[in-house]
């Protein structure tokens, strides 16, 4: 039973998130319309310049762009919502549905659900984008949150924690294989592949670690995968330290300003320094102390969930105004 418990402490419960999402797809719009004004009024009581800040930075359209191509009326944003004739994901499609249902019916929206690694040829709403280039039309939403976005109280000490590095995932992206193939069996690392793929070899499997086994651990690997790091949230609120590259795709949790060995350890792209940045920080914990300190800072900024809401509800409200849209009842 004890077991059972810590596999899911820190995970969000995916039954109530169905509750609640079906308790909003299901409440009448017209009622969330005429609260809408009043929700935007709480911007009375939030750092101005700080919310502007972040609702520019998950859209950065900052010119009329018309919409083409795939557009779909909020009228016709319905569940199971269709997109080149198939079911797109319904966790995507509640946490977008979340905040359009405070708009009009009228207007229209361009989306990209998934992992998104390139920029769509229109404004749409996303998840995931690349970071820096071209990516004004990657308007990014929580999407996934439920998945994504898990934070811990951790209290265990860093220093407390066993002076190794950890990490497990599903291996069968090229620069996962090449990191296993470089770390798997080193002696400050414990790696392990979970999940069946042909392409990792049988003896990277392991058994799936608990979050709080993680945190056992000083130092907790943070690769990417499809898109973002899945587990970058919790790790940077918890007492260990993130180790990656610099990323290379972003969602809400804005990994793009991350700061490096502010925020998280980076190592190289091809990983090479890996056990001269572990070795460095162990023998330097006071560092590392500094660097989990700015991780939980940066955690904290998005726990409050009615500014979080706040934001979100600004983005969209952009995304309309800077697509050409009017409020038509």
């Amino acid at each position: 039973m004890r077991a059972w418990f810590n596999s899911f402490k820190y995970k969000n419960s995916k039954l109530a998130y169905n509750i609640v999402s079906i308790f909003r797809y299901c409440t009448p719009k017209f009622l969330l319309r005429n609260r809408l004004p009043r929700i935007l009024a709480r911007l009375d009581n939030y750092d101005k310049e700080y919310i502007f800040d972040r609702v520019n930075y998950y859209n950065k359209l900052n010119a009329k762009t018309a919409l083409s191509g795939d557009i779909v009326a909020l009228a016709d944003f319905k569940y199971p919502p269709k997109k080149h004739g198939k079911s797109s994901r319904t966790v995507y499609f509640f946490d977008t549905y979340q905040y359009t249902r405070f708009f009009p019916d009228s207007m229209k929206i361009c989306y990209e659900f998934g992992d998104v690694t390139t920029a769509p040829p229109c404004p749409s709403i996303v998840k995931s984008r690349p970071v820096g280039g071209d990516n004004a039309n990657s308007v990014l939403l929580n999407l996934n949150k439920t998945r994504h976005f898990m934070f811990v109280e951790d209290k265990t000490d860093f220093r407390d924690k066993m002076d190794m590095l950890v990490g497990r995932g599903a291996i069968y992206q090229p620069h996962r294989i090449k990191f296993w193939q470089m770390y798997f069996n080193h002696p400050l690392c414990d790696l392990g592949g979970v999940g069946k793929h042909p392409q990792m070899p049988k003896q990277w499997a392991r058994e799936l670690m608990t979050i709080g086994e993680h945190l056992e651990y000083k130092f907790i690997l943070c690769l990417e995968g499809n898109d973002v790091a899945t587990n970058l949230k919790w790790v940077m609120s918890s007492n260990s330290v993130a180790v990656m590259p610099r990323p290379k795709y972003e969602t809400w949790f804005m990994e793009g300003r991350l700061i490096p060995n502010h925020h998280y350890i980076e190592i190289k792209p091809d990983y090479s320094d890996l056990e001269d940045r572990l070795k460095y920080y162990i023998a330097r914990p006071g560092e590392a102390e500094k660097i989990i300190k700015n991780a939980n800072a940066w955690t904290a900024q998005m726990r409050d969930s009615k500014r979080e809401d706040l934001i979100s509800l600004l983005v969209l409200q952009k995304y309309f105004d800077m697509t050409g849209q009017t409020a038509k009842k």
